[in-house]
């Protein structure tokens, strides 16, 4: 280091001076740290001007500023610069300038030949620039993009020109005066004021992204979201949609509070699909932190009817789910409370037979007894289930309480073989409602027990990798002491590598399996070097006396149940493939299942395969076979193409297929899709649904610019 520039940098020259500054300003610049002026050489000519010549930089605050000189006159108390010049802020503001003329906390002035970045985004160039009170910058003349600008000449892809712009630092807004926009310099329209964001603001009054969708039932329509802000913590977002058949306003509400939050969205609608009735829906959330660690929690989801979902492209659901619950999970004990409320929105439904208020309430307790050793449980579950309709049978409303209790430990044998052990004794009470075929009430024991043998072993691999393997045996019994019960909860089951070593494979507590069963099978695993890791099941149930309540398809009908398969394989977040079948006794596949994704460096696919065989106590005359797909491609720098497509492999026709287009770069984002739904209803007619949108990065938060920044060579 020269001898000038370490004398320059010991300096550290006090441009800020109390004793030059009235008392007032005294305290307040006090309360900042002094400029500090580093040069290759510094020198007070006779009239008491400092001059900073050679690699200049000057700090105040946060604020950076590089120079090839600068004149600090101390009677005027002002800083003349010379470029080119460079002037940071915090790294979210930068200006670059020829010549500029500021105070000595730099942050008053005028600079000329001006260009301001903001956030590394947006960059405004203008004739000249106007400093003022440090906190509102003004440009003339001036010419904005996020895009990259090339010196050769060529205009960037779209500009924003106007006679005046202001930047208020502090509410992080800029005000247009007579702007114009211009896609490649050709002017699309003109707006005598206008105020946009600058990139560093999360939440700010004002438009959001509009969008254009056409559909073959509503037309071509237009969505014009506006963004209100109501306080730190809440918010409401309204969204216009107007086409020539409809008139919808849509709606999202949040709010944040101390201790939970709350999130509604909906929309109004008025079309002619259905004319003369009012159409809308609403869903919403909410989770707060109640004292003792308790958690409510609320869903809410309904609609006007069943069609308006799929018409409007919302989410497209067969049953509707409101609920409220209450719940708290420690490590001795969990409980939950819920109630709930369904609503279908199938055709063939009728809604009156269906269970659509439903209660259930469960409590479990852990303990842990040093007499006995091992685990104690007892649990406690409630449900209620009420129908709408008052008639016999079909209109059954049910009440159930049940109390389980159960004790399990478990030992290291001889050979590194491990026992658990598992007794217990359930007991249920119900009380049927509107169904003569059944007593009133009902009330049934069910003592159960099990005893599982495994051996788990582990070896390594010749690659530097490990293998794991796991045989098993389960001996189980259970008797259930009563009366048949109504079958409200377990109508659907399915035998998988979760409830291979289940007492009972029944989805609820109203069915149990009863008598003497044995569960046998294997878990292996193999974690190879380079993140490739492979999982597998296999297993088998074997019963003394079949289970009636079984469906065809579960896998679990007679004395021995399918043979279950299942595997995965993983590499890394490369890869990964599951895939579950089940085979009958003649090595018959009787369901079959098949999942992968798969994310490449420009492209990824995902896809999922099901195969269920025609089952009528399930409602399936005929076997169901489907395949889904997505997937997206980079077709070159800034082009990804997407697709999707659902197809009914059983009767040969596609269900839903979709294709997007989507182009980004640093500077602007266009997004079109089509999307096509094939099947119908009695409400719901095949819809074709056109998406189009255009956006402007920059002006908000944005990730990955330098993957899509263009360049000019």
């Amino acid at each position: 280091m020269s001898l000038p520039y370490l004398r320059a940098a010991l300096l550290s020259f006090a441009l800020v001076s109390s004793a030059a500054v009235p008392a007032v300003q005294a305290q307040q610049t006090a309360a900042r740290p002094p400029a500090v002026l580093v040069a290759d050489d510094v020198y007070v000519t006779p009239d008491r001007t400092l001059v900073a010549e050679g690699n200049v930089e000057a700090f105040q605050d946060n604020i950076r500023m590089r120079a090839k000189r600068i004149t600090f006159d101390q009677d005027s108390e002002t800083l003349t610069v010379e470029g080119p010049i460079r002037i940071d802020q915090g790294g979210e503001i930068t200006v670059f300038a020829d010549f500029a003329e500021l105070d000595r906390g730099l942050q008053n002035g005028l600079l000329t030949g001006a260009r301001m970045v903001l956030n590394q985004q947006v960059q405004m160039a203008s004739l000249q620039m106007a400093r003022v009170n440090g906190r509102y910058t003004q440009l003339y003349k001036t010419a904005v993009t996020s895009c990259e600008v090339c010196g050769d000449g060529r205009p960037p892809l779209w500009q924003i020109r106007a006679r005046k712009i202001t930047h208020d630092q502090q509410e992080q807004q800029l005000y247009f005066e007579e702007a114009q926009f211009l896609v490649y310099d050709v002017p699309i329209f003109y707006l005598p004021g206008m105020r946009l964001p600058d990139p560093s603001l999360e939440r700010a009054n004002g438009f959001l992204i509009p969008s254009v969708r056409t559909t073959s039932t509503l037309g071509t329509g237009v969505r014009v979201p506006y963004f209100f802000m109501l306080g730190d913590h809440a918010d409401l977002t309204l969204a216009p949609y107007v086409s020539s058949s409809t008139r919808t306003l849509g709606y999202r509400y949040r709010q944040a509070f101390r201790n939970g939050r709350i999130e509604l969205e909906g929309a109004y609608t008025k079309d002619d699909l259905i004319v003369g009735t009012s159409r809308g829906y609403l869903f919403g959330n909410g989770h707060f932190d109640l004292p003792r660690g308790y958690d409510l929690d609320f869903q809410i989801q309904t609609t006007s009817d069943n069609a308006y979902l799929v018409d409007y492209g919302l989410p497209d659901l067969d049953r509707l789910q409101s609920e409220i619950s209450v719940s708290r999970y420690k490590v001795r004990s969990a409980f939950r409370a819920r109630l709930i409320n369904y609503d279908s929105l199938r055709d063939t439904d009728d809604e009156s037979l269906l269970p659509t208020i439903v209660l259930k309430a469960g409590l479990e307790r852990r303990f842990f007894p040093d007499a006995i050793g091992g685990e104690l449980r007892v649990g406690f579950d409630v449900t209620g289930l009420h129908r709408t309709s008052n008639d016999d049978v079909f209109g059954r409303d049910m009440n159930r309480a049940t109390v389980d209790m159960s004790w399990q430990r478990s030992w290291i044998l001889r050979g590194g073989v491990r026992a658990d052990w598992e007794i217990g004794l359930a007991g249920d009470a119900y009380e049927v409602i509107q169904d003569s075929t059944f007593d009133n009430r009902i009330d049934r024991v069910t003592p159960h027990s099990a005893l599982k043998l495994s051996l788990p072993m582990t070896r390594g691999t010749a690659n530097g990798g490990n293998q794991f393997l796991e045989p098993l045996v389960q001996i189980g019994w259970s008797n259930v002491i009563g009366p048949t019960v109504p079958n409200e909860e377990s109508t659907y089951a399915e035998f998988d590598q979760g409830n291979l070593l289940e007492l009972s494979r029944f989805p609820g507590l109203d069915r149990r399996e009863d008598g003497l069963a044995i569960a046998y099978g294997f878990n292996w695993s193999n974690y190879a070097r380079g993140g490739w890791e492979t999982y597998a099941t296999f297993g088998q149930v074997i019963r003394e006396e079949a289970q009636p309540d079984f469906t065809q398809s579960s896998g679990l009908t007679g004395t021995s149940s399918d043979l279950l398969l299942a595997g995965q394989l993983k590499m890394g977040n490369k890869l990964a493939v599951s895939a579950r079948t089940l085979l009958n006794e003649s090595f018959g596949v009787t369901k079959a299942e098949l999942r992968g994704d798969w994310l490449g460096e420009t492209a990824q696919l995902s896809g999922t395969y099901l195969w269920l065989d025609e089952d009528a106590q399930e409602n399936r005359t005929d076997a169901l076979s489907e395949v889904w797909l997505s997937g997206g491609y980079e077709i070159g720098t800034g082009w990804t193409a997407n697709a999707n497509l659902r197809y009914d492999i059983s009767d040969a026709r596609a269900t839903r297929a979709g294709l997007g287009f989507v182009y980004r770069n640093e500077c602007v984002t266009v997004d079109l899709a089509v999307n096509r739904r094939y099947t119908s209803s009695t409400s719901i007619e095949p819809t074709t649904d056109f998406g189009f949108t255009i956006e402007l990065n920059g002006f908000s938060v944005q990730g990955e610019k330098e993957k899509y920044r263009r360049s000019c060579s």
